[in-house]
Parts: structure tokens; sequence; C-alpha cells
């Protein structure tokens, strides 16, 4: 039974977003077999979040998979970015705190989405402050330049600081 669900939801996965006629099919033969899977209801989460932006009912799918896996290490990172696009920013707080202590779990995104959330909130020193924890767990050249390429994006974003008049007397 496992293998063959196995099957279904990698077949999903390699059809996710390109094919979603047979990415659903191959999930709904997944999640037939064993309703209770993670993975799978985690990829369905992310098709109504991604896909048809559908965030309500993106949620339902992330909270079973949760209440089924709570240390499934794919689940939070797309639940989290669901609850960002939604503005759903106290759960997604929350979340991230909570995704932080999973062993094994991808923190330089965490700390990416955590950088994000501060943004949104309109707390660019702060946003700053969490890429510079997210750098710290980028073990990839691409992931960090993601990272140094988010910093300078912010920087360019914050008011400029005004020249002192002592400056300008000065020169």
């Amino acid at each position: 039974m496992t293998l063959t669900k196995n099957k279904y939801y990698f077949e999903a996965l390699d059809n996710y977003p390109y094919s979603l006629p047979d990415c659903l099919e191959a999930l709904n033969y997944a999640l037939s077999y064993d309703p209770e899977d993670a993975d799978s209801l985690c990829l369905m989460g992310r098709i109504y979040s991604e896909m048809l932006i559908d965030y309500e009912k993106a949620k339902l799918y992330f909270e079973e998979a949760m209440m089924y896996d709570v240390n499934n290490l794919n689940t939070p990172q797309y639940y989290i970015k669901c609850l960002l696009d939604n503005e759903d920013f106290q759960e997604a707080e929350k979340l991230i705190c909570y995704s932080l202590k999973i062993k094994g779990i991808d923190k330089s995104t965490l700390w990416f989405y955590r950088s994000l959330l501060s943004e949104k909130r309109g707390s660019l020193v702060n946003a700053l402050k969490f890429l510079d924890e997210s750098a710290k767990y980028c073990f990839t050249e691409y992931s960090l330049n993601v990272v140094k390429d988010r910093k300078k994006f912010i920087k360019s974003k914050m008011p400029k600081k005004k020249q002192n008049k002592k400056k300008k007397e000065i020169k």
C-alpha cells in the first residue's frame, strides 16, 4: 500500500505545476490509498495556494497535513508562504517559531519568511536583521545570493538619511 501511494505521490509531484490535470489525478489516487499522507495533503494545499489562489481551502489542507505529521519538513514552508500571501501574519509568526524547532528543517527559508513577514508589517530594519539570520543557514551559493539580493532590495526601500547641516557647511 505504501509503495503504491508513494508511486502516485511522486507522479503527482513530477507533474506539478506543469500538468495540473495529471498531477491532480495522481494526487487523488495517492490520497485514496492513504488520506492521512502529509506530503500528499501538502501538495494539494500548494495547488490551492499557488495555482488556484484559494488560500482558505489551501489552509485546510495544510492544517490537515500538520495534524497527521507535525514534524513533516515540507509542509511548514509552504503553509507559511500561504499564510503570508493571505495576510495571516500572526498565524505565520507562530508557525515560523514552531517550525524552527523541527530537526532537519531548512532554517534559511524560515528566517527568510520571517524577514518577509517583518517587511509586510512595515519593519524594514527587522527584515534586514532576519535576513542576516537567514544567511547564517545558507549552504549553497544560490540561496546566499537570494538572501543578498533581498537585502539589497529592502535597503533600496528604506528612506535615505538626510545629511547633517554641519557636513554641508564643511563642504
